[in-house]
């Protein structure tokens, strides 16, 4: 009892971090609590459907959060969400049937550690610039981006977040915009994700969830509070960090080098 005890309270402890990167640089939450849970034993299948499930909470919490606080766009949040419904569902329903992502986790890992450095030289260089000076994406950009990385969420295990922030911020999207965006997308594209994978797996582990979604929901407004005050050159290059971290932690794990997380 006392063990399962400290592991609840480890899960709920390793949500709330995971969830305030998350919900302040739209990155890391799947990627951070799927590794707990494979690490105690929870099956890849279960840990995946538990991960989304809760993320229905954390992410409706992270963008209402950052919706009232203003780092929210209109046409980034629809034309992600749009499509980014259809390529989750149908890349949960993929996941379930197939099970080698080996080779999508490691060309897709390659692609943002590319755009991860990128970002990090972008905002190295420039000061904080004028609203003015940002551009906001195209929906011909837009549209497959929010289905590939939705796709890829669900059939990798994580993914939402790395691909659609940095590919939005290289292109001098606003920084703040495109996270608070990203976050309230990510709310109807999880909640696409966990339906086909209740459809599919149908038991729910609730004892591993709860936990989560109390960690993430009472970490996702002091997340967007903190993007709200942070400056976009900080916000910038911290996400070009974090999406290094995360690619290098999948292609070391791939090659078979442990890693620290």
């Amino acid at each position: 009892m006392e063990q399962k005890f400290v592991q609840y309270a480890l899960i709920l402890l390793f949500a709330f971090l995971a969830q305030l990167i998350d919900g302040g640089l739209s990155m890391g939450y799947g990627v951070s609590l799927t590794t707990l849970l494979l690490s105690i034993g929870v099956g890849t299948a279960t840990a995946s459907m538990s991960v989304h499930i809760s993320e229905i909470f954390t992410t409706f919490t992270a963008g209402i959060s950052h919706f009232k606080l203003g780092n929210f766009d209109k046409k980034i949040f629809t034309y992600l969400a749009i499509p980014g419904v259809i390529g989750g569902g149908i890349g949960a329903f993929a996941a379930v049937h197939f099970q080698n992502v080996t080779l999508i986790k490691s060309f897709v890992s390659g692609i943002l550690l590319i755009l991860g450095i990128l970002i990090i030289i972008k905002f190295i260089e420039k000061k904080d610039i004028l609203e003015k000076e940002y551009k906001t994406p195209r929906r011909i950009h837009l549209l497959p981006l929010g289905f590939i990385a939705a796709f890829v969420d669900a059939f990798g295990g994580g993914g939402w977040g790395p691909i659609t922030t940095p590919s939005l911020v290289v292109t001098n999207a606003h920084p703040k915009k495109v996270i608070g965006s990203v976050s309230a997308a990510e709310f109807l594209v999880t909640l696409s994700i966990s339906a086909t994978f209740l459809f599919t797996l149908q038991t729910i582990p609730w004892e591993i969830i709860i936990p989560m979604i109390i960690g993430g929901m009472l970490a996702s407004p002091l997340a967007a509070l903190i993007i709200k005050k942070a400056s976009q050159r900080v916000v910038g290059i911290s996400v070009g960090c974090l999406i290094i971290l995360l690619s290098l932690r999948t292609l070391l794990n791939e090659l078979g080098i442990g890693f620290f997380f």
